[in-house]
């Protein structure tokens, strides 16, 4: 059976009163008698009465709310960016609504809809980049929404993304300057921006040392473990050469780690892997491994506020921040 609020109109009943009295009193309105409002919020508290924000916020054309959509919420990553999220919004009063789009593009049309419905006073987007016309959408009819993690060119809307061309410069640097110039890509795909700017930034770094890029040795895989140990698999299957693994992130490296032990491959001394996001299980698994950090708590807390700021109507203009990355290095290369 659905459970059935109590609401004003049953404390007036009970006290004998007008709805209206009971709602001068529950909101503390001067023009009450105190004895009338004690007897009303006594009757309140016996009935267990839980008064209904929503709707006082909805009188007021806002909800306290903020709707924030994640392409993978089982991904360490998010989870460090929601942290951050979370902490913004206690801090400033908000509620957020939580979906997750599993990387699917009309899952994440899908929850821009819904969110709406609800009424959220902005969103917090983690988007699929596979299509962009629902974030165009939300640029033209200026919708207060921050994109996390993803950098689109060609629209104007707030995002906060990492140094990404950054990351895959640093990434490959070290690797070249430890003599391996034979590295196996593991990459997401490249409508994803963070992809693409990173490999970007490897290939940068190839020729500042004067080394080809080889097409051959990119492969583009979906960004879970399993992923990375295809890909590893099916590499060694094409007889590809390689002394190093570049993986778009952690998980993924994990899964190429996994592959390379099975094919008895020794972990750093015949092949290097560098991971990218420094998750927490990073370092506690073996080799521990060297990845390109950025700042995942940083990111959630910063685009709390810069919705904030879109939200209270502070900032008509589209602001881009760009976070800085850094190489972590430990046993694997």
């Amino acid at each position: 059976m659905r459970k059935r609020y109590v609401t004003i109109v049953d404390i007036a009943k009970r006290a004998g009163v007008s709805i209206n009295t009971v709602s001068r009193a529950l909101n503390n309105k001067p023009d009450i008698s105190d004895d009338t409002k004690k007897r009303i919020l006594s009757i309140a508290r016996e009935l267990g009465y839980i008064k209904n924000i929503t709707a006082s916020l909805l009188r007021q054309k806002q909800t306290q709310t903020v709707g924030v959509i994640l392409a993978d919420s089982s991904n360490p990553f998010y989870a460090e960016v929601l942290k951050g999220i979370e902490a913004a919004s206690r801090k400033y009063g908000y509620q957020i609504i939580l979906m997750n789009t599993e990387r699917v593009y009309q899952n994440e049309v899908n929850a821009i809809e819904l969110l709406f419905q609800r009424r959220v006073d902005g969103l917090l987007i983690a988007p699929v980049q596979e299509k962009d016309e629902d974030i165009k959408k939300l640029s033209r009819k200026d919708i207060p929404a921050v994109i996390l993690g993803r950098h689109f060119e060609d629209i104007e809307i707030d995002e906060i993304y990492n140094d990404e061309l950054k990351g895959g410069y640093i990434a490959a640097n070290h690797l070249l300057e430890n003599g391996r110039n034979k590295t196996l890509i593991i990459c997401g795909p490249l409508y994803n921006s963070a992809a693409r700017m990173r490999v970007e930034g490897f290939r940068k770094a190839l020729r500042d040392h004067g080394i080809e890029f080889d097409r051959r040795r990119v492969f583009i895989t979906d960004i879970n473990i399993e992923d990375g140990y295809t890909a590893i698999k099916n590499a060694l299957e094409e007889r590809i050469k390689f002394d190093s693994v570049f993986c778009y992130n952690d998980l993924v490296a994990f899964g190429a780690i996994k592959a390379l032990k099975e094919m008895n491959f020794s972990l750093p001394e015949e092949v290097a892997v560098v991971g990218y996001d420094d998750i927490i299980f990073s370092s506690f698994i073996c080799p521990s491994l060297t990845t390109v950090k950025i700042k995942k708590y940083e990111m959630g807390f910063e685009a709390f506020r810069m919705l904030l700021e879109r939200m209270r109507g502070k900032r008509k203009r589209a602001r881009k921040i760009l976070l800085d990355v850094e190489l972590i290095v430990r046993e694997s290369a």
